[in-house]
């Protein structure tokens, strides 16, 4: 982490307000911490209790082992993409979902920057090269749509790559759909003061400070242009054949609940408990780019 406490601060443009931010002064500033769970219009002004969030999330959990028996039994193959900005809670919500599967069965994928060699191939090879085998449950933390996303905000990609990409995706999706795996799209999206407070709290947590990166940071100043990437991404991308399921993330114990409700409802497996399943929150979890609106 930089020892240089001025250079970390940065002015923000919070609707219409200037506001400056510093992410290594240990006191959050109240403009963030007050505004924060009710950011970006999320419909609660509290957290679901942990004691309630802990009791439905072990009924889901029973239920996905159910599903991975289902999977080996049929040959069956799920795959689930978890999207969002940084500090979204895709890791969480992927841990949540996968911490009671059999490891071997259930495999999470976070590619790192691409090799030279990978740098050379097709944009979307050394994905599908993790793509699942029969009977397999596959959680890319990430995944190819960073080309929608960080690489065109950040300058990692050309235009024309990013264009040829948004092109590209919905014809391979397309074909993951036609396969017949059980393709599941998730954008987590968040306030900002609610990103800023969970930034915060990583660089001030030692057992989560390494969460926190240069890219986070750099970020900071380019919310419009990540909030840009993401309303064409999700115009662009989301298919009858491969649609998006977007979750207000602010609370991430709702945010959790509500995919995995999700998964579950869209698959028949043995043994299915739909009391146990529960309903969807219609006011966290929705369809496509109209859901943010």
């Amino acid at each position: 982490m930089a020892d240089d406490v001025e250079s970390r601060a940065v002015e923000l443009d919070i609707r219409g307000k200037k506001r400056v931010f510093d992410v290594d002064d240990p006191v959050l500033p109240d403009w963030v911490d007050e505004a924060a769970l009710q950011s970006g219009d999320f419909p609660y002004n509290k957290k679901l209790k942990e004691e309630e969030y802990l009791e439905e999330l072990q009924k889901l959990q029973i239920e996905l082992v159910k599903v991975q028996f289902w999977l080996q039994a049929t040959g069956k193959r799920v795959m689930a993409l978890f999207e969002g900005r940084d500090a979204a809670g895709k890791g969480g919500a992927i841990s949540a979902s996968s911490a009671h599967m059999n490891p071997r069965l259930a495999r999470v994928v976070a590619l790192t920057k691409p090799t030279e060699r990978e740098a050379g191939q097709w944009y979307f090879q050394r994905y599908i090269t993790q793509f699942p085998t029969a009977g397999e449950f596959v959680l890319f933390d990430r995944s190819w749509y960073n080309r929608a996303g960080v690489e065109p905000v950040m300058g990692f990609c050309t235009p024309k790559q990013y264009d040829d990409f948004l092109k590209q995706t919905p014809q391979l999706e397309n074909g993951i759909a036609h396969e017949g795996i059980f393709f599941f799209k998730f954008y987590l999206d968040i306030g900002r003061e609610m990103q800023l407070k969970r930034f915060h709290d990583r660089r001030h947590d030692p057992l989560k400070v390494w969460k926190l990166s240069s890219m986070d940071i750099a970020a900071l100043t380019k919310w419009g242009d990540y909030s840009d990437k993401r309303d064409r991404m999700l115009k662009e991308t989301h298919t009858d054949a491969a649609p998006w399921t977007v979750i207000h993330a602010n609370d991430k114990r709702r945010a959790r609940l509500n995919l995995i409700r999700h998964m579950l409802k869209r698959m028949d497996y043995d043994g299915k408990d739909k009391d146990a399943i529960g309903k969807l929150d219609d006011k966290i979890i929705g369809s496509g780019p109209g859901f943010l609106k």
